[in-house]
């Protein structure tokens, strides 16, 4: 439970303060009348109407049923109050009193509601976690995985059942092959080598490509995985994709005898898998 702040505290002890206070000017008897006959007496003040939100000719009917109930006389008046009868006395004895029916305790504004305190939501409604957009790497990240090396497994076993790739013959110290070309992973750098120093080719630019790959996840710290929103990472990626694949392309079908540039469409193409 938690503590009823300070200002419905304080509202409450104002309504609990005027209502004592109505309930005293009710029970209080009206004083005696000189004379024996019947005299009225106001036994409570008229409520301040803009102190009410009750309509006030509700007010008036309510107070007109009450005092007819009770005995005494409807009210005449627009603005009808509740009184007290006094009856004639008896032979020797007091003037008795009938008062009017006890005020209805209402806080302020007119309402009887009571605020008994104030709940958190934490306290009643048990959260035990707050959802996030994260899953377990296993099994969820790995049995993916796992489906996928399966299937490229699979892929590559069926391949080699159809496509043949037989051995060459041993290589010929007294007969270099022309064109002599790398491996098709290694075309680039070869590539590259025909246009940049040895230094540059195999050194400096594939180095300075590896690091700003190494770089990248520090500038584009986006932890959104929507490729909308990652639009640095996947043009740093494809521009380096395409800048390899380019010169894996041309090694390999544009470059003919001696390593010289030739159209494959004129030439051949001087490359074996």
């Amino acid at each position: 439970m938690t503590e009823v702040p300070e200002h419905l505290r304080k509202r409450a002890e104002e309504a609990r303060k005027k209502a004592e206070a109505k309930a005293a000017g009710g029970d209080a008897a009206p004083a005696a009348a000189p004379e024996p006959a019947a005299a009225a007496t106001p036994a409570a003040a008229p409520a301040d109407p803009g102190a009410s939100k009750i309509p006030a000719h509700l007010l008036e009917r309510s107070r007109a049923a009450r005092e007819k109930s009770a005995g005494g006389a409807a009210p005449t008046g627009g603005g009808g109050t509740a009184t007290a009868v006094a009856t004639a006395p008896a032979a020797g004895g007091a003037v008795p009193a009938v008062a009017g029916p006890a005020p209805t305790l209402t806080g302020p504004g007119g309402h009887t509601q009571r605020l008994l305190t104030v709940v958190k939501s934490g306290s009643i409604q048990d959260v035990k976690a707050t959802p996030q957009d994260k899953v377990h790497t296993w099994p969820h990240l790995l049995v993916v995985e796992f489906a996928a090396a399966l299937a490229c497994t699979a892929f590559t076993l069926f391949f080699s059942i159809f496509v043949n790739a037989p051995f060459q013959e041993l290589a010929n110290v007294n007969s270099t092959p022309n064109p002599s070309k790398a491996p098709w992973y290694f075309l680039g750098l070869q590539e590259l080598l025909t246009m940049f120093h040895p230094m540059v080719a195999g050194v400096t630019i594939p180095g300075m490509g590896i690091f700003l790959l190494t770089l990248a996840p520090y500038i584009d710290k986006n932890p959104s995985n929507k490729p909308e929103d990652r639009k640095f990472a996947i043009s740093l990626i494809t521009i380096f994709f395409m800048f390899w694949a380019t010169l894996v392309i041309i090694g390999s079908f544009f470059r003919g005898p001696g390593f010289n540039f030739v159209f494959p469409w004129q030439k051949g193409i001087f490359f074996d898998l």
